[in-house]
């Protein structure tokens, strides 16, 4: 196990998380994406490109739970950073079983938030509530199959073919588009 990375990352996983927290209690963290978040999500996510381009993803194989689950968060922060979110889905897919699955789960439907489409495990949720998912009857299965908790059926919101998924946020369009979402 690579002990040097797995401290790094559970470091990095935990600066994000306490910035996060520090914004958060400025109420710095209401409308738009913080420029002092993003720094940290940007920083952290450049160093996790050079520790895959140095050891692949880092799996609980190679650096143990803790520090496998740290970097998922940075990539789940990432998301300024479409290209490195998708290049670890990919990755995710290959590696099986020497990830957390549901870490799997939470990207998918990350990418999917952010790419405007609707979501398959019901794990992301916006202003106006749970982000749609392409099916109510299997997000309830593949929740299961996860061991995540289920959803309340009020809140799951099926995805009606040909509605815009992000209509009326000019803002967050923008910047998905400058990003690179759309």
């Amino acid at each position: 196990m690579n002990t040097h990375i797995a401290k790094e990352l559970i470091e990095m996983a935990n600066h994000d998380l306490h910035v996060r927290e520090k914004l958060l209690n400025e109420g710095k963290l209401t409308s738009g994406y913080n420029p002092d978040m993003e720094r940290v999500h940007r920083i952290n996510a450049a160093r996790l490109e050079e520790i895959i381009d140095a050891i692949g993803y880092p799996t609980t194989s190679k650096v143990g739970k803790e520090a496998s689950d740290a970097a998922w968060l940075i990539v789940q922060h990432a998301i300024s950073e479409p290209a490195l979110m998708k290049r670890c889905y990919a990755i995710f897919i290959e590696i099986g079983d020497d990830i957390n699955p549901q870490n799997l789960a939470y990207l998918y439907d990350r990418i999917c938030y952010f790419e405007g489409k609707p979501q398959k495990y019901g794990t992301q949720f916006d202003d106006r509530g749970m982000y749609p998912v392409e099916d109510k009857a299997e997000m309830v299965r593949l929740r299961e199959a996860l061991h995540l908790k289920p959803h309340d059926e009020g809140v799951i919101l099926e995805h009606q073919a040909g509605h815009d998924l992000h209509p009326s946020d000019s803002e967050f369009n923008k910047w998905r588009k400058e990003v690179g979402w759309i």
